[in-house]
Formats: structure tokens, sequence, C-alpha cells
């Protein structure tokens, strides 16, 4: 054998490392993912890394300091489980149980909406609204997963907020989720729209009520097949609710009280008119990056 021979041979039996076993299964997960879901290579990379992390029970950061324990333990783990559950389109959030929203991770379970970015819009509405000493109280119809009630009272600490929802199982994620981040300041109560408060009065009511038309195409597209319809769909034209929350709101507000709601991409205009018919003025719509309308404020001027 000559020199060539003696030095190639050993190199060529080399055996995978235990971290390149774990990089070649995500490298194979990861188009795998792109191919069926549509994702940029660069996001189907992080998809696979976060099933991965939740089938071992680490971090994100976690796995890519230690592959070795990654490999280990593919085998054993639920990761082809979850892996196969997001090629058919479930979506991410629900796999892994959570999704980040104005800073902290929350909890979820297909009983809730997953958080979505133009609704941290609605959360810096209401905190601009609200005096960091004030003792403000806060109304949050429909809170879900009790995002938008868990931001206010933690940034809001001396501010009551009362958070609602029509689901039972919702209530139970929400009020985890309040445990969660300490926000000891928030009450949970079942019903419908303005009925669980019946007499209370708030200084600021913010709400993500559903606000999409039940003929809407993409009902039936992405992550919104798995989620609950009860809390995204409302009527033919999408403002169903909206019109009842607006309608009901200056009862329970205090004078100059503020309502703040989130709405569909193409509603601003028809939910400015809500706003103007019940007695709210001074009248601001937030924007999305794409530089749409996605959240409205009025304030009170009219005695109801």
């Amino acid at each position: 054998m000559d020199a060539t021979a003696r030095v190639s041979a050993p190199l060529a039996a080399k055996p995978m490392t235990l971290s390149a076993t774990c990089d070649a299964v995500l490298v194979r997960d990861a188009r795998r993912i792109a191919a069926a879901l549509g994702l940029r290579p660069r996001e189907a990379r992080l998809e696979a890394e976060l099933l991965l992390a939740r089938a071992l029970d680490v971090t994100r950061t976690q796995l890519i300091a230690r592959p070795e324990r990654a490999a280990n333990a593919l085998r054993d783990s639920r990761y082809p489980e979850y892996l196969e559950r997001r090629l058919g389109g479930e979506p991410l959030a629900y796999i892994v149980g959570e999704r980040e929203f104005y800073g902290l991770s929350f909890r979820l379970t297909p009983a809730v909406l997953i958080p979505r970015p133009e609704t941290e819009l609605l959360v810096e509405m209401a905190l601009q609204r609200i005096e960091p000493a004030a003792s403000a109280r806060v109304l949050d119809l429909g809170t879900g997963s009790g995002c938008i009630a868990v931001s206010i009272a933690r940034l809001r600490p001396n501010a009551q907020v009362v958070a609602t929802d029509v689901s039972q199982a919702a209530l139970r994620v929400a009020a985890d989720n309040a445990l969660r981040h300490r926000a000891a300041n928030v009450e949970f109560r079942l019903g419908d729209c303005y009925a669980p408060v019946a007499h209370g009065q708030f200084d600021v009511i913010v709400a993500n009520p559903p606000y999409v038309a039940a003929a809407d195409p993409h009902l039936n597209r992405g992550d919104v097949r798995f989620e609950p319809q009860h809390a995204l769909v409302s009527g033919a034209d999408g403002l169903l609710l909206m019109r009842r929350l607006v309608a009901g709101a200056p009862v329970h507000l205090r004078a100059r009280g503020w309502l703040l709601v989130e709405h569909g991409h193409d509603q601003a205009g028809p939910v400015r008119e809500l706003f103007e018919a019940r007695g709210f003025g001074d009248f601001a719509c937030a924007r999305d990056l794409a530089g749409l309308g996605r959240a409205a404020a009025g304030r009170l001027t009219l005695t109801p």
C-alpha cells in the first residue's frame, strides 16, 4: 500500500460526529418544511430547530450549544411526530405550545388565537393612554391567550385589568399566562361581550374582536384553518361583533374614556364611522409595517 492510500483510507472511513448527524437531520427536514409550506430556507431551518428543541424539552439556544445531546435523543423524542404535524400545516405555535408577544412568551393551545405582530399595536396604543402611575381600570374583551391583558398589566402594575372571554378553555390558558408572568392585577371573567362586567365602568376598553368575513377565502389557508373560528369570523362583512362592541362601549366607559380595537386591513373607514356614530372623538389609527391601518382608538366625548 502506497503513502497516499495509507493517508486517505482512514479519512474515508471517518464516521460522522454526533453534531454533524444532528445538523444533517435539521438540513434535511428544513428542506422538507420549506417545500411543504413555501417558507424561505432560513425560516424553515428555524422551525426545524424549534420543533427539535420542543421535542427534547430544551431551549433553541441549548440545542445549538449541545448538538450531541440532540443527536443522542433523536430516536427517542417526539420530533418525528412534531415534524409530520408541521408538514401537514399545523401552526408551529400550537405544536411548540408558545409564541412570543410584546417581549413575553405566552403559552398557547388550539383553544386560543395565535398572537400576531399587529396586535402589539393595540398594546402600544393602550400604554400611551394609561399613565404609568395611574390606578386605571382596563377591560380586555375576548382576551384569548391573555396576551393583551397580561402585557398591559405587567407594564402598568397600578392598573386593574378585567379580561373576559366566552370560552372557559381560553380563560384557563389566559389565567396560566397571567400566573406565569406574575400579573396579579388581572381578573378573568367568563361571558359574552359586556355581560361579565354588568354595570362596571373603565378608563380604557381594549379588544381584538373577530373581524373576518364569513366568506373570506383566507379562512381556508395557512394557520387560520386550525384556529378557533368563533374568534375569527364575525358575520357577512366581519363587523357584526364590532358593531356590538362599539355600541355598548359608552355605557361601560368613564367620562373621556378610551375604546381601542384591532380591525382588518380594509376596515379602518367603517370602524371610524362606527366610532363617530357613538360619540367617539380624537380618532387615531395605528398602521402596521405595510402602512395599513390595523388598530383604532377613540375617546368618548358624548354622554351615553
